[in-house]
């Protein structure tokens, strides 16, 4: 807004004392103040309001005002409730530094006057920053990206003085404003992603608000550009992989005007979500045409073909094939409706990422296919190093679930379990199978654990799966009987099917509904069975060491 504007409002009670032709000055913000020296405060273009305590005598005036007009000030206000008439010394410096000065009547409160100023340049630049956004909008949508998330949160931070920040459903933060600093802490990307998810699994509808120390939040979904809150048929399909935009602001008080701006932002952003999938696809399909040539026993030369020319699509210029690790996940809800694939594929592609990269593409240089509830990653390692420990460097199945348990919990809700399993690292086509055989054992071993968010890795298979070709034949009788010939007595007896139980319930991690809608059966009658495998063998299925070793005899039987 423009000084001359003030003039123009009579509730705001302001007589002119000087500086007529300086009234095209732009107001850009408002300060109330009475030290003698207000500089370090002020930025430039305010109106400055003042109630002359600062003034002891004469000549005070000059270096008052000229400090002022060294900061950049629009103009200065002085109120006339203390002194009466505004001092002709003010009046004088005022006009002799070019520097605009209205009297404020005793009657009208400062805050009468900042109130009306803030609304005033809020409003302007909420709607010049809008007719930004909409340019950006179309500009994207009709072709490449106009410099990604950042940009238009540097917009937000320069025109409306908010501090906002991309993350993803796990808290990663993916872009931020250049006014926001060098970026939140991560834990506070944690809280901020877990608030958001859980908010979304209750259907309300953004911005959800949150208050963290003494910082209140305003969350808004990023939703896919071409899908409305309402157009997924159920919010579990997209609650774990959709981004969230938080603005260090409290939302709760803001006109629907500005409200609509800045969903207009996340929308915007949705368009950098989008065009950033739709990249995705040829690494999706690259790896479920290796996975498809793994599972079907194809010959190791034409997986090893199939890997040359996964390698210089996901690490470009690399040179070498590089290693390889394998990581499994699992999305499952408790009503098995829902096929939990696709939610697991998006989700790996969220998490396999350095926690310290930041910006919306350090993933593309994962590969993720999907069948059914599970998501496999294939993950290049360009350079596999080995730790102080003899252990090989890589993706680490604790620091894996360290990172994301505590998110992901409050978007599963009470509903939902992921489980992930992670592979050792391998170096041929050769070694693929086996690291794919490793993950599935290893997310099962977590699936046998209690927890919405669970993960195992390869080390914890070292002491039973990948030894048991060399437990003893004499051992794995004894162990095997003692478990697995009490049921199988049973069966030759009753034809109850007590061993195709087992290793369906083991099979889908003790999920009753799944296990009863495998087999065919009512939960009644699954759990009946259950019941007897556990009278007839003494062990207890819910314990995960029983889960184990009846797992273990299945594998050496």
């Amino acid at each position: 807004m423009r000084l001359r504007a003030l003039l123009d409002t009579d509730a705001l009670g302001l007589r002119l004392l000087g500086g007529e032709d300086e009234l095209d000055r732009t107001v850009r913000g408002v300060m109330t103040t009475d030290l003698r020296d207000p500089s370090r405060y002020l930025s430039g273009g305010e109106l400055v309001l003042t109630g002359l305590a600062w003034r002891r005598d004469a000549a005070d005036s000059e270096p008052f005002v000229r400090l002022l007009v060294q900061a950049g000030v629009a103009g200065l206000a002085a109120g006339e409730a203390e002194l009466g008439n505004v001092p002709e010394d003010l009046v004088v410096a005022c006009v002799r530094h070019r520097l605009p000065l209205f009297a404020v009547h005793e009657s009208v409160a400062f805050a009468t006057i900042t109130e009306h100023v803030v609304r005033q340049v809020s409003g302007e630049r909420a709607g010049d920053l809008a007719a930004v956004v909409d340019r950006h909008r179309r500009m994207m949508t009709s072709g490449p990206a106009g410099g990604g998330p950042d940009v238009v949160l540097d917009l937000l931070g320069s025109d409306l003085d908010l501090r906002a920040w991309v993350l993803s459903p796990t808290g990663r933060l993916i872009a931020g404003s250049k006014v926001a600093g060098p970026g939140l802490p991560a834990d506070t990307c944690a809280k901020l992603a877990a608030e958001h998810l859980a908010a979304a699994r209750t259907g309300r509808r953004g911005p959800h608000r949150v208050t963290l120390g003494s910082s209140t939040y305003s969350l808004f979904p990023v939703r896919s550009s071409g899908r409305s809150p309402q157009a997924s048929r159920d919010v579990r399909e997209t609650v774990l992989s959709d981004w969230l935009l938080a603005v260090e602001a409290d939302a709760g008080d803001w006109p629907e005007e500005r409200l609509d701006l800045l969903r207009g932002v996340a929308q915007l952003i949705a368009v950098e979500r989008d065009r950033r999938d739709a990249a995705r696809t040829v690494r999706r399909r690259l790896a479920q045409e290796v996975f498809e040539l793994v599972q079907a026993g194809a010959a190791p030369a034409e997986i090893a073909a199939r890997l040359r020319v996964a390698a210089p699509v996901l690490l470009p210029g690399l040179g070498a094939a590089p290693h390889w690790q394998v990581v499994v996940a699992r999305v499952e809800w408790q009503d098995g409706d829902l096929e939990g694939g696709p939610v697991a594929q998006s989700l790996l592609e969220e998490i396999l990422v350095d926690p310290s990269a930041t910006g919306p593409e350090p993933s593309d240089r994962i590969a993720v296919a999907h069948t059914g509830d599970e998501a496999i990653a294939l993950v290049p390692l360009p350079a596999v190093s080995t730790e102080h420990d003899g252990s090989e460097a890589g993706i680490l199945a604790d620091a894996l679930l360290e990172s994301v348990r505590d998110p992901l919990s409050a978007g599963l809700d009470d509903d939902g379990r992921v489980t992930l399993g992670v592979s050792a690292s391998v170096h041929s086509a050769e070694g693929l199978r086996g690291a794919l055989e490793e993950a599935r054992h290893a997310r099962r071993v977590a699936a046998a654990r209690a927890g919405r968010v669970c993960a195992a890795g390869h080390q914890e298979l070292a002491s039973h799966v990948l030894l048991l070709p060399f437990v003893p034949d004499d051992v794995r009788r004894a162990f095997t009987a003692r478990l697995l010939d009490p049921l199988r007595d049973y069966d030759r007896r009753h034809r109850a099917e007590l061993i195709p139980t087992l290793e369906a319930f083991l099979d889908c991690d003790g999920s009753w509904t799944r296990c009863a809608t495998r087999l065919h059966l009512h939960v009644n009658t699954l759990r009946y069975r259950v019941g007897r495998i556990e009278q007839l063998t003494s062990r207890d299925l819910s314990r995960l060491e029983d889960k184990l070793d009846f797992f273990l005899a299945l594998r050496m039987s």
